[in-house]
């Protein structure tokens, strides 16, 4: 947990450069779990952004994402830029898709937190370093590809 947040973002970007050159053969597995690229559009520069993203599969096909940030008091970019446009491309090893981020309020959170922080212990931890509560978005793939 000390590697995010000291050389974290320039290993993130290494991983990203990655999963996309390798076409998701590399990087979708991690010692902390499985990862995927969330791209979004940015809020302001309407650019896409693509993040690698720590998350747990759900029921259906969902997956949940959770905004941590590794524990700092800044809420990711990302996250805001779910609040301005919820449609988002996902990639999950080889598998890409479009989807609807659904940014789950404090009493939807609730339940699902347990289960988030058993499947990676370190999203609980990082809430212990910020006042700030780490937001949970559940991706809901869409019927056609991006």
């Amino acid at each position: 947990m000390r590697l995010d947040r000291t050389i974290g973002p320039a290993v993130y970007v290494l991983h990203r450069w990655v999963y996309d050159l390798s076409r998701g053969l590399v990087g979708h597995r991690s010692g902390s779990g499985p990862v995927l690229l969330l791209t979004t559009t940015g809020r302001r520069t309407r650019r896409r952004r693509t993040k690698p993203l720590l998350y747990m599969p759900l029921e259906d096909g969902r997956l949940a994402v959770v905004a941590s940030n590794g524990g700092r008091d800044k809420t990711p970019d990302w996250w805001h830029n779910l609040t301005a446009d919820p449609q988002v491309e996902v990639r999950v090893g080889r598998r890409r898709f479009g989807a609807r981020a659904e940014l789950l309020d404090a009493d939807s959170r609730q339940p699902l937190w347990p289960r988030l922080t058993s499947f990676y212990k370190g999203w609980a931890h990082y809430e212990t370093l910020t006042r700030r509560r780490a937001g949970v978005a559940v991706l809901t793939p869409s019927a056609e590809s991006p």
